[in-house]
């Protein structure tokens, strides 16, 4: 059964995956060289360090967005687990470098920044993407800050959103389970461990108020679940749940492999394509989780 969910899984990636997300398994699963992946990352890049093209596929709009920037970084940190002093290789770092150049000429004077800008109003994009991604805040600020963190970046706009963000999260972080995601990532890689401590000492009660967190592995609607938060068995936030959810919420990711080999998505992408790649982009996630708790 689980070579069953595996090799269908990697059949759909081949048949309809596109190329990112291929090579990016080809590195997973079989140990491929990585610089592939890293050429792939590279075609979405513009001119000005940031990334666009519908990297994130929910929106085709080609100019650099930080959302996409946020991917990038995802792609790479994929790749870097478990190789020391990848990030610091020349094209990796000019990457990285360029990205962070590119977040603070368009960062806020306090170093925030939003999801995306209205330039993507003149492309095909879903539509939960509008004028509410414009506003800067922790969603993705402090997911961005808590990335490059991760990856040893040191850079004058990376030092003014972690400040941003420690002074945010004085608030809180609002009702949305995606600002949660952002908060973790930023809590689980930012240097200051005892002041990221304290913080994380909130988190569980954060958790059960936020809205678009899917608790119930039964729940079919949209959401964040325990295995975004703890993809793997070793992730500081797999203390938040007890086993029986966790288990429950690996049953329920392993039902809902679909009969040609991939996962669905649970909301409407702009067009075929786009569906296609974020089909891609879960179907891979998925298997990576399966995987990490010895489910393939």
């Amino acid at each position: 059964m689980t070579d069953d969910v595996l090799g269908a899984g990697r059949a759909f990636l081949d048949r309809e995956g596109r190329l990112v997300e291929r090579r990016l398994t080809a590195v997973l699963f079989d140990g491929d060289d990585p610089a592939g992946v890293i050429d792939a990352v590279r075609a979405y890049r513009n001119a000005d360090g940031g990334f666009g093209h519908g990297l994130e596929p929910d929106k085709r709009c080609p100019a650099s967005l930080p959302i996409d920037v946020e991917f990038a970084l995802d792609v790479l940190l994929a790749v870097g687990h478990g190789r020391p002093g990848w990030y610091a290789e020349p094209g990796v770092a000019a990457l990285v470098g360029g990205a962070c150049d590119w977040l603070g000429s368009v960062a806020a004077p306090d170093g925030a920044v939003p999801l995306a800008f209205p330039v993507m109003e003149g492309y095909p994009r879903a539509e939960h993407w509008a004028d509410w991604t414009y506003v800067p805040g922790l969603n993705p600020t402090a997911g961005l800050a808590g990335r490059l963190h991760r990856v040893g970046a040191v850079h004058p706009w990376l030092d003014r959103a972690t400040e941003w963000t420690w002074a945010g999260l004085e608030s809180g972080i609002g009702e949305d389970a995606h600002t949660l995601l952002e908060v973790v990532q930023f809590l689980a890689d930012v240097p200051d461990r005892e002041r990221a401590a304290a913080v994380a000492a909130h988190v569980p009660s954060w958790l059960g108020k936020l809205h678009h967190f899917r608790a119930d592995p039964a729940d079919p609607e949209y959401g964040v679940t325990p295995l975004h938060l703890a993809p793997t068995p070793d992730s500081p936030w797999r203390a938040l749940f007890d086993d029986a959810a966790i288990e429950g919420h690996l049953d329920r990711l392993t039902r809902d492999q679909q009969d040609d080999g991939g996962w669905a998505i649970t909301w409407q992408p702009p067009g075929q394509a786009s569906t296609l790649e974020y089909r891609g982009i879960e179907t891979l996630r998925a298997l990576r989780t399966l995987r990490a708790y010895n489910r393939i």
